[in-house]
């Protein structure tokens, strides 16, 4: 590993502290991956016509807001 992210590395994650901020940093990346890879699968899911909303969204998203009965306001 280069010189200068090793210290970078030492100036975030602190003394003794190297393997902990790696592993929490390939978590978050991993996760993210995951993440991508269920957005990625779900592209195409949803057909580009027949929905209840396609002549209106906004009042479609307004009806929605209107009967959840746990919204406020």
């Amino acid at each position: 590993m280069p010189d200068h992210l090793v210290a970078e590395l030492d100036r975030r994650a602190g003394a003794g502290q190297r393997d902990a901020f790696i592993c929490e940093l390939i978590r978050r990346g991993l996760d993210d991956e995951r993440r991508w890879d269920d957005v990625e699968a779900a592209l195409g899911g949803i057909d580009d016509t027949g929905h209840e909303w396609d002549d209106d969204p906004a009042e479609w998203v307004r009806r929605q807001r209107r009967g959840d009965d746990r919204r406020s306001g």
